[in-house]
């Protein structure tokens, strides 16, 4: 396989994809959890809720890496394009899906949705109530990144226009030490006050799980990540001579996380759990990126259709389940059979690559088009295309 001009910098990662399949197996085996599962799945898929918080070092390596990209070379930021990038990525198959739980109420695999407008606005993870309306609650996530995306193109403007950006490394620390204080805060002010309470768990995922504010750290290690292979290289370079060393190192601060979070919803799980886990996985990303780690080199056909079909996946996936159960359960399967779990894993596959091909691709190439009309430069990694 012949090397690419810049080792940091290649035309796909293949390490990502592995990671992107890792992180959707695991989030997906997680919620499978709620319906008829086999024993088997409850130990698996107990730590797989971090899914997420991988998903979200990937976004906050790949995104900031592309806008790190352009203020160098332009000392700006196209907003224009970036936005309609990330819409036209985003929006239609996640439009489809919310009108899909509006107006199908046989879709539901819990009990109430929100409203309407806290999907249209992506605000749906402030005040999210899961007692009341558990419906499609893990769009939460989506909200993140959509609010994330929002800010970090302004963020970074301010910081590079403002000549500050030598002080990086040190916004990075502070927001990381905020994000203690703000949890903190709200564990003291208000979940602990529910301890005794048979809503502690509600109030602990309404104030501390969902918000943005609770759950920068994994954006936060991918922009580290970034920043460290665009505006450091020589010391990525002396650091990726150990990049086969990052995967082990990664696992066993992921493995601390997961005793440290056996209960998920105690005092220190909160504080500290979600900046280890962002630690570990951004050491196992920071491996997937280095030239010459086992992750980087090698290919697979299996994680990367599984990377592409990710997001809509993650987009159907309860749905899909519930029904499947629902009608397969009627003609005699048992809901906490394997051959059950093979089947909804068929069919959640085959909902997403029903969505790809219908709505995520045209969508795609009509965003292309749109760019190309407009002038725009595409000079973007095939990898972070995808995710865009």
């Amino acid at each position: 396989m012949s090397q690419p001009t810049d080792p940091f910098h290649p035309a796909k990662f293949y390490g990502l994809d592995h990671l992107r399949a890792f992180a959707i197996t695991f989030v997906l085996l997680f919620h499978y959890r709620m319906f008829g599962h086999p024993q088997w799945i409850e130990a698996v898929g107990k730590f797989g809720w971090t899914g997420v918080d991988l998903f979200f070092v990937l976004s906050g390596f790949l995104i900031s890496t592309e806008l790190f990209k352009e203020l160098s070379k332009t000392r700006t930021i196209a907003l224009k394009n970036f936005f309609i990038k990330r819409s036209f990525r985003i929006l239609p198959a996640y439009l489809l899906v919310v009108g899909i739980y509006f107006l199908i109420p046989a879709y539901h695999e819990r009990e109430a949705l929100p409203p309407l407008w806290r999907f249209l606005t992506f605000t749906q993870n402030f005040g999210l109530d899961l007692g009341k309306t558990g419906t499609f609650s893990h769009a939460w996530s989506l909200c993140v990144e959509e609010q994330f995306y929002l800010l970090l193109p302004l963020a970074l403007l301010v910081i590079f226009r403002t000549r500050i950006s030598k002080n990086g490394i040190y916004i990075l620390g502070g927001l990381v030490v905020l994000g203690f204080i703000i949890r903190l805060l709200i564990w003291q002010r208000l979940v602990s006050p529910y301890a005794d309470s048979d809503d502690f768990v509600i109030h602990w995922y309404k104030h501390i799980y969902y918000p943005i504010y609770n759950r920068l750290d994994g954006l936060l290690t991918g922009i580290a990540i970034a920043a460290l292979f665009h505006f450091k290289p020589l010391l990525a370079a002396r650091i990726a001579k150990y990049g086969n060393l990052l995967l082990p190192a990664g696992l066993l601060i992921l493995a601390s996380a997961y005793i440290l979070c056996m209960d998920t919803h105690s005092f220190y799980a909160t504080i500290f759990g979600f900046p280890l886990i962002a630690l570990g996985y951004g050491l196992v990303v920071t491996c997937a990126i280095c030239p010459g780690s086992v992750m980087h080199r090698y290919s697979s056909l299996i994680t990367a259709k599984l990377a592409g079909l990710s997001y809509g996946i993650y987009l159907t996936h309860k749905g899909i389940i519930h029904l499947v159960q629902k009608y397969a359960g009627g003609v005699g399967v048992p809901a906490n059979s394997n051959q059950m779990l093979l089947l909804c894993l068929l069919f959640v596959l085959l909902g997403a690559l029903l969505l790809q091909y219908t709505i995520e691709k045209p969508f795609l190439k009509l965003r292309n088009y749109i760019l190309k009309q407009g002038g725009f430069n595409k000079n973007t990694s095939a990898q972070t295309q995808q995710r865009f």
